[in-house]
């Protein structure tokens, strides 16, 4: 579980901001993962991830309720990983995956956030 205080630190920003932020950290999921010796810092930067769409996802207006049910089966997929990290940290091939998935996950989040709009 992650302190108090990273939740009340998080919740402060917009949720564009916030979206934002769960795309950076998704962002360094990317870059960690493909460093073996990383793989303490891929499972924080799950875990945080998960909580991050748990705080984000209630805030979104009813009608981006679609990206809701996105970000919900995100989360989904992210347990997924951060169950299978112990074994996955070891193999090359499944670091590149989850690399390539983050990759795709950070990009799709950006966009929803708004920030590269102007």
């Amino acid at each position: 579980m992650l302190r108090p205080e990273i939740r009340a630190r998080y919740l402060r920003d917009a949720t564009p901001v916030r979206l934002g932020g769960l795309a950076a950290n998704l962002a360094r999921v990317v870059s960690f993962s493909k460093k073996q010796e990383a793989a303490g810092a891929v499972s924080s930067l799950l875990e945080e991830s998960r909580y991050f769409i748990e705080w984000s996802a209630p805030d979104l207006l009813p009608e981006r309720m679609a990206d809701v049910v996105w970000l919900i089966e995100l989360g989904r997929k992210l347990t997924r990983w951060q169950v299978n990290w112990h074994t996955a940290q070891h193999d090359p091939a499944a670091r590149a995956q989850l690399a390539a998935q983050a990759q795709i996950w950070s990009d799709e989040i950006l966009k929803m956030s708004g920030l590269l709009t102007p």
